[in-house]
């Protein structure tokens, strides 16, 4: 069970980073604005949800050819709460001045 918990602790982190990395570091370019104002813009990078996404399904990929697939939801687990945690410190979240 520590293993569990320790394994999922571990795959939030880096999902976390992923996502946060995402957001600095824009690899595939796909903002999408939110609000437009007379001073700027706000917008969302989508892609550290992308990067956690693909991660999500490497491991999953590599738990079912391990025939480990039991531990899925405690890996569902980290990725859902390292996105609420994402969203909640606003990473993804920009602004354009003009």
């Amino acid at each position: 069970m520590i293993k569990k918990v320790l394994f999922t602790l571990l795959q939030f982190v880096l999902f976390l980073i992923l996502f946060a990395a995402g957001g600095v570091l824009p690899i595939f370019g796909l903002p999408s604005f939110i609000s437009r104002w007379a001073d700027g813009t706000r917008g969302f990078q989508w892609d550290g949800v992308f990067l956690m996404l693909a991660l999500l399904v490497l491991i999953l990929l590599i738990e079912a050819l391990r025939k480990r697939i039991r531990s899925a939801p405690w890996t569902a687990l980290a990725f859902a709460l390292a996105a609420i945690a994402g969203l909640a410190m606003k990473f993804g979240f920009m602004s354009f001045d003009r």
